[in-house]
């Protein structure tokens, strides 16, 4: 009957149904529409009726069809779900459960059909960990979610650890297995334990992974001898432990605690190098000239015993006269006093051969015994903390190069500075600030370096900033090859094994190399496991410390209090801003920078923000702001300028 309805043919006529199909991902609006973005070009929007087929985030095909000259699109098959396994807190009304999705995109409510396979009696407000049974495109059903496991209780104290780490499926212990006796590896140990050897650490820290001791040679050269925990003499390869430190990865540290890749057992106790305990060690002896160059590398199996456990702050302060402390005896301060020189030594080497990154400071959060934050506070590196990291350079420096040359392959860091595929772009924006350079050039280390000596003399941090997104990322290989980063040729870290599995693996090569054994290349897979979990961990850290700066800072919101903050990010919708006192990120709206929004001109690429064709902010710029509001729920925190 409907077949030959004049106003059925007239409707079809107006919305000039197409055929065509586009691929891309839905982005939700807060008034309930949305937009199918195809590319950073074009999109379609979505209406609030097809959005109820899908949600922020999904990846689907769509048709596009066309009604008083706009375009829309229709959802209709579902290519990848943006919510699969998620944490999400239970909304429990008249004894039906649902959960809400932990995300600051998404606020539907889900309802749950297999609340009673899991054995918890759910309340309003707990945490859970879910997946999605049913999405409308894919099985022509409602939305709907089958609860996995429970996180936590409401308002716990420790939630945002506990549904961080559940949200990225990671470990809240340490492993749990009972460890044997030290492997017999026919490994013949220097005994070093008369040698003065020294650790220098946080004063809270229990895995003590690494000892120094230097000795001043005739001619004026300098030997040091690091020497590294070796928990391998203790985890058989292939063993259980093994294959669990292998899907760890590393030590995830998080603000407030940590959770070890071994177990503490092994790494606090067993292998720590605490002092006045002999334990057994890799270590590495080299010769730094007074250039600050490195001579007769030497790796090598041995026994030692630590004898003082020192603080960085301790042995700042007495590097710099002040403060009470002072060295227990003549040889602890000689070793000081040695380890001092060489670090500067190796300093000025490096300004001159490598590079040296910007000093930054470390943000620490202080958390009560009910997971409360009491303070977050700003702790700058200082002259101790840079005598071992440039000790653990110069060991790293040395592993590189010998398993270069022994075996051909290792776990090496490298960093090939720009990305090819931007390079030139990155020339281009050198010569507008007065930097003429060719590609070819700069994508040399050697070019590379000279390029960074002369940013780093630029009177501010903003060309480093434009030229950072043409860069390549840092990554982990089998193969050597230089790290740029660094202005280094080679850099195989093997000085945290306790904490990194990587460095467990170079360790048992370094080990092959000294005993002469015949050993295999790392398989690949291994190096995506390790890379993945890097990611993993630093996303939880991120996802934790963004939260608790949320919870800090709402005392914070809509008062006088004045924040430095230094600009990082400008877009269209406003500006990101860190916080230089305690390192939190905040957002500021353009409504809060300039009451006429058609006259702000935000230009991403050159990162100026434009008023009437003059630079009102640009990124790196220092301003002051105050906290408008904090927005619990999605972690955002909200500022204005002071102006």
């Amino acid at each position: 009957m409907f077949q030959n309805n004049p106003l059925l043919i007239q409707l079809k006529k107006k919305l000039k149904i197409q055929n065509n199909f586009v691929e891309g991902i839905v982005k939700r609006k807060e008034r309930g529409f949305g937009f199918l973005e195809i590319n950073q070009q074009k999109s379609y929007f979505i209406s609030p009726v097809q959005m109820k087929k899908v949600m922020h985030g999904d990846r689907i095909i769509a048709t596009i069809c066309n009604y008083k000259e706009r375009e829309f699109a229709n959802p209709k098959k579902l290519i990848e779900p943006f919510l699969n396994r998620f944490v999400g807190r239970i909304y429990k009304k008249n004894n039906f459960i649902s959960i809400i999705p932990d995300n600051p995109f998404l606020n539907e409510v889900i309802p749950c059909n297999n609340i009673n396979n899991v054995k918890y009696v759910f309340q309003d407000g707990d945490w859970a960990v879910a997946k999605m049974c049913s999405h409308p495109l894919r099985d022509n059903r409602n939305f709907c979610a089958e609860i996995i496991d429970f996180i936590v209780k409401a308002n716990d104290q420790y939630a945002p650890w506990w549904v961080t780490l559940s949200r990225h499926n990671l470990e809240r212990e340490a492993p749990n297995i009972d460890l044997g006796e030290m492997i017999n590896e026919n490994l013949k140990r220097k005994d070093l334990a008369d040698l003065d050897f020294i650790t220098i650490d946080n004063i809270t820290t229990e895995d003590m992974d690494d000892a120094l001791y230097v000795q001043e040679l005739p001619n004026g050269n300098l030997k040091l001898t690091v020497a590294i925990a070796d928990p391998t003499s203790y985890v058989p390869e292939g063993s259980q432990l093994d294959i669990v430190a292998a899907q760890r990865g590393f030590t995830n540290y998080l603000p407030g605690f940590n959770i070890p890749m071994l177990p503490r057992q092994l790494s606090d106790d067993i292998c720590s190098l605490r002092p006045h305990i002999r334990r057994p060690v890799l270590a590495c002896s080299v010769i730094i000239t007074n250039e600050g160059k490195l001579l007769d590398i030497n790796f090598f199996s041995a026994w030692i015993k630590s004898k003082a456990k020192l603080a960085y702050n301790e042995v700042s302060d007495w590097l710099e006269n002040i403060g009470t402390w002072q060295p227990m005896n003549i040889n602890i301060a000689n070793q000081i006093r040695l380890l001092y020189r060489l670090c500067l030594i190796r300093i000025k080497w490096r300004k001159n051969y490598a590079l040296i990154f910007q000093d930054r400071p470390d943000y620490k959060f202080l958390i009560g015994n009910r997971g409360e934050i009491l303070e977050i506070i700003s702790e700058k590196r200082r002259i101790a903390n840079h005598i071992v990291e440039e000790s653990m350079i110069v060991a790293n420096i040395c592993a590189g190069k010998i398993l270069c040359e022994k075996l051909g392959f290792g776990i090496y860091n490298v960093h090939s500075g720009f990305d090819l595929a931007n390079i030139e772009q990155a020339v281009a924006v050198l010569a507008t600030h007065g930097i003429v350079v060719d590609a070819k050039t700069i994508a040399t280390l050697e070019g590379f370096r000279s390029l960074r000596r002369q940013l780093d003399n630029q009177p501010t941090q903003f060309l480093n900033h434009r030229l950072r997104r043409f860069q390549s990322f840092a990554e982990i290989s089998t193969k050597p090859g230089p790290h740029f980063g660094l202005g280094i040729e080679n850099y195989a870290t093997w000085t945290s094994p306790m904490r990194k599995f990587s460095d467990m693996v170079n360790h048992r090569l370094l080990k092959a190399i000294i005993l002469g054994n015949k050993v295999a290349c790392p398989d690949s897979t291994l190096i995506i496991k390790i890379s993945e979990r890097k990611r993993l961990n630093r996303m939880a850290e991120k996802d934790i410390g963004d939260w608790l700066y949320a919870s800090y800072l709402s005392k914070f919101a809509d008062t006088n209090h004045k924040f430095i903050t230094e600009i990082i990010y400008l877009s269209r919708k406003g500006m990101r801003v860190k916080l230089l006192d305690n390192g939190a990120i905040a957002f500021i709206p353009y409504s809060f920078i300039h009451m006429v929004r058609d006259e702000l001109i935000c230009n991403q690429e050159h990162g100026t923000l434009k008023v009437k064709g003059k630079i009102l902010y640009r990124v790196t710029d220092v301003i002051n702001v105050m906290i408008d509001k904090v927005c619990l729920d999605t972690r955002v925190i909200v500022a204005r300028p002071i102006i």
